[in-house]
């Protein structure tokens, strides 16, 4: 399938990009860190990596903060499909619905739950559909998981972007732009000349992280361990 992205070519002189690392259902932390950063709403973008749902206490109250979010400032919050989205999406169209649930799933389809009966808002199910798989800038590249090193940012497919790990994270290959992932849960960011991966293990007991750019600033909130599986 082809990708659905987004390109941003022109902006402000001054003009900050914030990256949010895999969320997994953890608001409190997300609150807190949102917080935290210096972004100038309106005119800075603030870039979701993707993994909001499954494993921590609310992926539909982290769906909503987003939400409201992107009401208050139109155009400047995106929002990128992760592999749980994907998994997400897989179960409601009835496909290999125990991997989704055996990886959190239980989690999301609980919260969306109300007396017996699984119920998402219409304005959830379009901000799942409405998901980006890539967010790239003259100088950067946001995606979930990666990219696949032996293929041009242009030519990636679905599986590359959402689930690649470290063929991607220790290729030897020179990105021309910077890209800026999640998916793969390190200690502390993972950073490269041409690739950052802030993904630190939220859901885990580890931090959810934010990168700011150009300053290569991070931004991190200790979060409790909410997942044991």
């Amino acid at each position: 399938m082809g990708l659905r992205g987004l390109t941003i070519e022109e902006q402000d002189s001054g003009t900050k990009f914030f990256a949010v690392g895999d969320i997994h259902g953890c608001y409190t932390a997300l609150e807190k860190l949102l917080g935290l950063l210096p972004i100038s709403w309106g005119r800075d973008y603030l870039i979701f990596l993707g993994d909001y749902i499954d494993r921590g206490p609310s992926p539909a109250r982290v769906v909503e903060i987003i939400l409201e979010l992107q009401k208050a400032y139109p155009g400047k919050i995106i929002t990128l499909k992760g592999n749980h989205e994907k998994m997400f999406e897989d179960y409601l169209a009835g496909i290999d619905r125990e991997t989704f649930l055996l990886n959190g799933g239980d989690i999301t389809i609980r919260d969306y739950t109300r007396d017996g009966i699984f119920e998402m808002p219409e304005e959830h199910r379009k901000f799942f559909e409405n998901l980006y798989h890539f967010c790239e800038t003259p100088e950067y590249y946001f995606v979930h998981a990666g990219v696949n090193p032996e293929k041009p940012l242009s030519a990636q497919e679905e599986e590359d972007v959402l689930w690649i790990r470290g063929e991607f994270h220790y290729a030897a290959r020179r990105f021309e732009k910077l890209i800026v992932f999640g998916h793969n849960p390190f200690s502390e960011p993972f950073v490269k000349e041409d690739r950052i991966g802030i993904d630190t293990g939220c859901v885990y007991g580890g931090m959810l992280t934010a990168l700011e750019l150009p300053e290569r600033k991070f931004f991190h909130v200790k979060c409790e361990k909410a997942w044991r599986g």
